[in-house]
């Protein structure tokens, strides 16, 4: 993979993002900024459980502004969930939406703006740039560090009747406001805030060394990574620590910042395969590919691997591409153990059978194009199979 020349024309698209503690308490004032005088929430029922829905209302209905829950979501947002949060926007005369959660919540709030904009299906807007009318205002309140769906131009829905998760993406879909609280995360459970870590540490590596990356996001990712790989293994044996969440928090909305557009990679074309086959935790999907991936795709971009090596703390001074390779993988294997996730394939339920039916669903997924090495079917299946 050779280096893009700084000349190359780029885009980058971002919210505005408010971030420090307590700035969740700015969502009224922006509701109203864009007129809003009803919104749908949207959350699931964990988040309301630890408080924060109950906040959210009591902070819009202080600045006048009226709000209707919707908390059917499940934690991979189904095609029929954003269909049901779109009649209860349109039944309730919603005007914006917003959404307080993890990924689950605010990809499906994006599906459900979408839905109302265009008063179609969900599934007619799989793929990339196929929404053509504007949206309703998205005010996003993230509640995990790692998803970064409120900065990102990505919404990953899941249907069920294939099995599989599809991805949308658009700058439309892109936030408007993005209150980046690291409070909000406090109230994550260590297995959680792990899944999410290695997802925003995945989409920091897989941005550097997308096709589409490019000095407007190269300094994103190399940030993510440092501030992950310094801070993670920490806050999950310190889930209380607020220094330490809001080092993670940077680093995931810095990582969002830079996949969302750069794009991403193998690693997330197979994710989105599995968890839409095992309906699994997102980042637990990640975790058990990235080292496989990694190796897979090492000798496209040597260069790029050996400055991620250095980014998190290997010292390859003298190193030849396949020692630093091995180091690479290795850290990213401790790392990960550090944290609890040590899962692989054959233990979360996958069997070598079901490898064609993930390899399928995995090279039709937009983010393997701009993998640094192009895979055919065999190379994915074998990635699956080594990951077992």
């Amino acid at each position: 993979m050779s280096s893009a020349s700084i000349t190359q024309l780029r885009k980058f698209v971002a919210p505005e993002i408010i971030f420090g503690d307590g700035s969740r308490h700015a969502v009224a004032n922006y509701a109203q900024a864009f007129g809003a005088d009803k919104v749908l929430l949207v959350s699931d029922p964990g988040v309301l459980a630890a408080g924060w829905v109950a906040e959210v209302e009591a902070d819009l209905a202080a600045g006048g502004i009226a709000c209707q829950r919707f908390l059917q979501v499940s934690p991979n947002p189904r095609v029929e969930e954003v269909m049901a949060g779109a009649r209860t926007y349109r039944d309730y005369g919603c005007t914006a939406i917003v959404a307080i959660g993890g990924g689950s919540p605010m990809d499906c709030a994006k599906g459900i703006g979408i839905v109302v904009a265009h008063d179609g299906h969900i599934l007619d807007f799989e793929g990339v740039d196929t929404i053509r009318v504007p949206i309703p205002p998205l005010i996003f309140i993230p509640s995990t560090a790692g998803t970064s769906a409120d900065v990102s131009q990505f919404a990953i829905i899941s249907d069920r009747e294939r099995r599989t998760k599809f991805s949308i993406v658009s700058k439309a879909v892109v936030p408007d406001v993005s209150l980046i609280d690291p409070q909000v995360t406090l109230t994550m459970d260590p297995f959680l805030t792990a899944c999410t870590g290695v997802d925003a540490l995945v989409h920091a590596i897989e941005a550097f060394v997308s096709l589409g990356s490019g000095p407007l996001t190269d300094a994103h990712a190399l940030e993510a990574m440092r501030l992950i790989n310094g801070h993670l293994e920490a806050l999950v044996a310190n889930p209380l620590d607020g220094e330490l969440r809001a080092q993670v928090m940077l680093g995931s909305m810095q990582a969002g910042l830079a996949f969302s557009n750069a794009i991403l990679g193998a690693v997330h074309a197979m994710s989105h395969s599995l968890g839409g086959f095992l309906d699994l935790p997102h980042g637990f999907c990640n975790s058990m590919l990235l080292e496989h991936v990694v190796a897979f795709n090492f000798e496209a971009a040597p260069e790029r691997f050996t400055r991620i090596a250095e980014t998190l703390g290997i010292d390859c001074r003298g190193l030849s591409s396949r020692q630093v390779k091995q180091r690479l993988i290795e850290h990213l294997i401790k790392l990960k153990g550090a944290v609890g996730l040590d899962g692989k394939l054959g233990r979360a339920g996958v069997s070598v059978c079901d490898v064609p039916f993930l390899t399928a669903h995995a090279i039709q997924d937009p983010c393997i194009l701009t993998n640094p090495r192009r895979p055919c079917e065999r190379d994915v299946a074998v990635v699956y199979e080594e990951a077992l």
